[in-house]
């Protein structure tokens, strides 16, 4: 799935202090930011060791289907391996997302032709398109079963993203309207409880809703049951994108 920002942004000088307004706005709606919290927390402490080293070693598990996608996409079309895309992770701090490419070399600059099929609101940030004639022969067995997401695990050993999060986006955080800053309080994920609530399927006014709705009540319990939800959600194909 790609992004596409709203066409309302933030004016000049509010975009010059991102990670204050997310605070703001997360303590003006109650969403806690639990990595400022300076006491030992699950959040602070725990789950940054615990994301990276089971992040790490489901790469090392999962080396050789890692080689055998990359053999397939190289080729399909003799095109790059992975996409590289800049990413809003955690109070708005951009970063570089990997993924295994699913769509043609030209992807982006085809966007705007399709913008019309777009099958969200006009106003939406989200944009996808029910069959995208962009996404490639091997692109569509990756994104079915979400093998594509599968070097976000990189981003994780990184420290950029944990496994359970708000889905980072595409487009900056300045163009976020005010009531969507507060799902930026914690790290991005890998997954998270849009994507087991109906993945693609839902607005960007709802995903980030469900997003405040995780950080509200981040724990370990949920991060694991959410994990069991979306390696059920992942064999169902549901949502997927």
């Amino acid at each position: 799935m790609t992004d596409h920002a709203p066409t309302e942004a933030f004016p000049t000088e509010r975009r010059q202090d991102m990670a204050r307004r997310v605070r703001f706005e997360s303590d003006m709606r109650g969403v806690p930011l639990h990595l400022e919290v300076r006491r030992g927390s699950y959040a602070r402490r725990l789950k940054p060791v615990f994301d990276a080293v089971v992040a790490l070693a489901a790469l090392i598990v999962l080396s050789p289907l890692l080689v055998i996608v990359a053999i397939a996409i190289k080729l399909d079309d003799r095109g790059p391996v992975f996409f590289i895309q800049r990413r809003t992770g955690y109070l708005g701090h951009r970063f570089r997302l990997f993924k295994f490419r699913t769509m043609v070399v030209d992807a982006e600059a085809l966007k705007a032709k399709l913008r019309a099929h777009n099958i969200h609101a006009p106003d939406s940030p989200d944009f996808k398109l029910a069959n995208d004639p962009r996404v490639t022969r091997v692109g569509r067995i990756l994104r079915k079963t979400s093998i594509d997401e599968l070097p976000n695990l990189w981003n994780v050993v990184r420290g950029d993203m944990a496994l359970v999060g708000p889905r980072p986006t595409s487009f900056d955080a300045s163009t976020y309207r005010m009531p969507h800053l507060p799902r930026l309080a914690a790290k991005p994920g890998l997954t998270g409880l849009w994507q087991v609530s109906g993945r693609a399927n839902i607005d960007f006014d709802e995903r980030a809703e469900l997003d405040m709705r995780y950080i509200r009540s981040l724990s370990a319990k949920q991060d694991l049951h959410l994990i069991v939800r979306t390696i059920n959600a992942v064999k169902k194909g549901d949502g997927a994108c």
